[in-house]
């Protein structure tokens, strides 16, 4: 798919950063002209991505969150959050619905829920090097919009 626009942020892995992320992806996914059940759903993947990325892959320090978006043809929004932390051992087994490494307080829904949100979502994942999630979600072009 062809990029049609792109935006790169980077932040420190501060629970605070999280709502910047989705106020950011909110931001662009608009040029979209997305619903707003639509831009309800981008907002919730990104705060589990990026919420993943702070509480897992740096569970006793501040380490950096990448964010990348982009707008690909086809009116798809791409957005990767990439981190340079922990790592994930089994990508597979963190990918099951209530599978969690963060303790009692943590649902372990985040994959599950990015994954019901979106259109497509990839993990990359290197243990000591970090983890890497790209999820894909094409907007419908409403009516007059074509």
């Amino acid at each position: 798919m062809k990029e049609q626009n792109y935006i790169k942020l980077e932040f420190p892995s501060r629970s605070s950063n999280e709502f910047f992320a989705r106020a950011a992806a909110s931001a662009f996914a608009a040029q979209l002209d997305p619903t707003l059940e639509e831009l309800g759903d981008i907002k919730t993947a990104v705060s589990e991505a990026v919420t993943n990325a702070i509480v897992h892959a740096y569970p006793d320090k501040i380490g950096r969150v990448l964010m990348r978006m982009r707008i690909l043809s086809g009116n798809t929004l791409e957005i990767m959050v990439k981190d340079f932390g922990k790592g994930i051992e089994n990508v597979e087994e963190a990918r099951r619905p209530l599978f969690t490494t963060g303790g009692s307080e943590r649902s372990g829904m985040g994959f599950t829920i990015m994954e019901s949100f979106m259109d497509k979502l990839r993990v990359r994942s290197v243990p000591g090097k970090g983890t890497t999630v790209v999820m894909q979600r094409a907007i419908r072009l409403r009516a007059g919009m074509r």
